[in-house]
């Protein structure tokens, strides 16, 4: 008897790390994660490559490294996108309904999909994501599937999220330089979303900020669809670099002391003892204060909180929002941010992790592993609803799509 399973990678090329998560899911069944591959990066600035042949050798390695942990050959992923280029807004279709009755049928329902697709963005940025949100018919709001519904006029709203088209292409081609193809790209946040939040969750309301290493991104959830995403440049590791100048370490011990000691909190932490670092070549022996460490860390991560918060505001979503804060991401791990989260929100505030049903724990628990878990959920939906690529296929002419065989 043939196993059905569905076999899918995900890879997220970041600022810290390359990493290639693999899972499996049987049609109707929740996702498996089978392993992973985590490599050192060493091509990536704030998001982005600036590095191709070592992003590339970083890749191969991370690859090689989950091909043999889950026993699986890898011969297509969905890809993460992520850097400051990436921007969000929501938009609007209309469709007169023709027919006598003024009855909406699967036709008027396909056509104001395609009017709400037609979206402007600026020359040089292509679509990465266009999301459903609601159907409105006349007055009536809130429409979930209005095929059979009487009405004089249909309207779709949609969520599109978009970046430079060649920031994204060079990361598609340092994949397929690799002899490897992409199923389809997927916005970071959008993936991290996917892997930590549930649906109960996202219908209560969900803003989920996912601090990595050189980005943080985030993606607000209103009535169980998304409302807002975007990122902030900033991340670990300008911690590391404001801990670094502000306590007069090394990059090195400064990174080793924000994960060791590092704390914050609603308000900056007091002073509390002194830690003896060890002399190292240019750097006599001497001691730090704890104090001083953690309140260079608050006013750095309140800083970036608040500038997420101010960025909901400008785009109108923070005043109806009432939901829960959900951290994840590396930083995510700093002691007593999600207090520190819950003071810049007024709003509760928690660390997650991812929410697939099971698999290697040390990946599931550990919220850097986000990104790279959602990346294989979303390719598990895309693939059993019959997805084909999305928008940035058509940046490569000759596009070639691997077909899913079921092992």
């Amino acid at each position: 008897m043939f196993d059905d399973k569905l076999i899918v990678a995900g890879l997220e090329i970041g600022t810290s790390k390359v990493c290639v998560v693999v899972g499996e899911a049987a049609p109707g069944s929740p996702l498996n994660v089978l392993g992973a591959g985590t490599v050192p990066s060493r091509g990536v600035l704030k998001g982005e490559i600036v590095n191709p042949g070592a992003a590339g050798e970083d890749i191969r390695r991370a690859v090689a490294e989950a091909e043999s942990v889950a026993d699986a050959e890898i011969g297509s992923v969905f890809l993460a996108v992520t850097g400051a280029h990436v921007h969000s807004f929501n938009h609007h279709g209309m469709l007169q309904i023709a027919a006598p009755a003024h009855v909406i049928g699967e036709e008027d329902v396909e056509q104001v999909i395609t009017s709400a697709n037609a979206v402007n963005v600026p020359a040089d940025h292509t679509v990465i994501h266009t999301v459903r949100q609601h159907f409105h018919v006349d007055n009536h709001d809130g429409v979930v599937s209005p095929v059979g519904m009487a009405g004089s006029r249909l309207e779709l709203d949609m969520h599109v999220i978009h970046g430079r088209s060649h920031r994204l292409q060079n990361r598609i081609r340092l994949v397929r330089g690799l002899q490897m193809e992409v199923e389809a790209v997927v916005f970071s946040g959008r993936a991290s979303a996917l892997a930590v939040l549930t649906s109960d969750q996202c219908q209560q309301g969900a803003l989920l900020v996912d601090l990595g290493a050189g980005v943080t991104e985030y993606a607000l959830y209103l009535g169980g669809v998304p409302r807002h995403s975007g990122v902030l440049p900033v991340g670990g590791d300008h911690l590391t670099n404001d801990i670094a100048l502000g306590l007069k370490v090394t990059p090195h011990r400064a990174e080793q002391l924000r994960r060791d000691h590092g704390r914050v909190g609603p308000a900056p932490i007091p002073d509390g003892g002194p830690i003896t670092l060890p002399s190292e070549i240019g750097f006599v022996a001497r001691t730090v204060s704890v104090g001083a460490l953690n309140r260079i860390l608050h006013a750095r991560l309140m800083e970036m909180l608040q500038l997420i918060r101010q960025d909901l505001a400008r785009a109108g979503v923070l005043g109806a929002f009432q939901g829960s804060v959900y951290l994840t991401g590396g930083v995510a791990q700093t002691a007593g941010l999600s207090a520190l989260a819950e003071h810049v929100f007024q709003l509760p505030a928690t660390v997650a992790s991812s929410q697939a049903a099971g698999g290697v724990k040390d990946i599931l628990d550990r919220p850097e592993y986000s990104t790279a878990v959602g990346l294989v959920e979303y390719g598990m939906r895309h693939m059993a609803t019959g997805g084909r690529g999305n928008r940035l296929a058509e940046l490569f002419r000759g596009w070639k799509r691997r077909i899913f065989s079921t092992t």
